[in-house]
């Protein structure tokens, strides 16, 4: 994943391209199939939409296991 501000207001980027994680994330929870996904996004592959998914995952990890202030 990158992370550039310039680039989709910062959010992270699959490989430097304009598609986020965000993007791939939605695109699974309105019900698209990877092959779907894979068919519409040629630039993407299966193991961009498994790096978003662990990327979530990660994230989520995190926010949970964080200590509370």
């Amino acid at each position: 994943m990158t992370i550039e501000p310039a680039k989709r207001g910062g959010k992270p980027c699959i490989r430097g391209m304009r598609i986020t994680v965000y993007d791939v994330l939605e695109f699974l929870a309105s019900g698209m199939s990877e092959e779907e996904i894979l068919s519409d996004f040629p630039d993407l592959t299966t193991e961009d939409i498994r790096a978003c998914l662990a990327f979530a995952a990660d994230r989520e990890r995190r926010l949970v296991s964080s200590p509370p202030e």
